[in-house]
């Protein structure tokens, strides 16, 4: 069997590699590991176009996460209990809702825009300079869950995005009054 120059031996088994013959993006072969490690391939795909089951596919692509990320910085803009969080943030917004963008598209299944312009996101680190408690963490989720309620319809959908957000959230706060319990992620808009 003839192997696909797409997916060479040395990188065979990576995970873009992997990510890339799970999605159908590309044409290429399933790997399998021989003995001895080597890899080889497994079997060829037909290359019958993307696998609508990515997030990014889910909620609508491209244009429905730049409508999310407009939703979101909105409330930043306008809730009254985001006042710390929006202080954190530029006067012009415009580059952070890009910012936002970019990475949500990658997060979600899409091309990795941010990646491709700034290298692999290392969120606990860009967000070292900010003091972030559960405050903090609760405003964000507080304008995420209100974009999230106007730009998924699909209600399952809507809790699993939040879900995923409220445990990266969590995970950035850095000061040390944190509570063990999560704030819960909205069901209702």
């Amino acid at each position: 069997m003839k192997r696909n120059a797409l997916c060479p031996a040395d990188e065979s088994a990576s995970g873009a590699a992997q990510h890339a013959a799970v999605s159908g993006r590309v044409p290429v072969a399933l790997i399998a590991v021989g003995a001895k490690g080597a890899a080889r391939p497994a079997s060829v795909q037909p290359a019958a176009g993307p696998l609508p089951n990515t997030h990014f596919d889910r909620i609508g692509g491209a244009p429905a996460i730049r409508r999310l990320t407009e939703r979101f910085y909105h409330h930043m803009d306008t809730l009254p209990e985001a006042a710390a969080i929006r202080a954190m943030h530029p006067a012009d917004l415009t580059r952070s809702k890009d910012t936002l963008y970019k990475y949500l598209v990658g997060w979600m299944g899409g091309p990795p825009l941010y990646a491709a312009e700034r290298g692999q996101p290392r969120l606990r680190h860009v967000h070292l300079p900010f003091s972030i408690g559960d405050a903090e963490r609760d405003a964000w989720m507080a304008c995420m869950n209100l974009a999230l309620s106007e730009a998924v319809a699909d209600e399952s959908f809507r809790l699993e995005i939040a879900q995923a957000f409220q445990k990266t959230a969590s995970f950035l706060r850095n000061r040390s009054n944190i509570s063990p319990v999560a704030n819960q992620p909205r069901t209702k808009p």
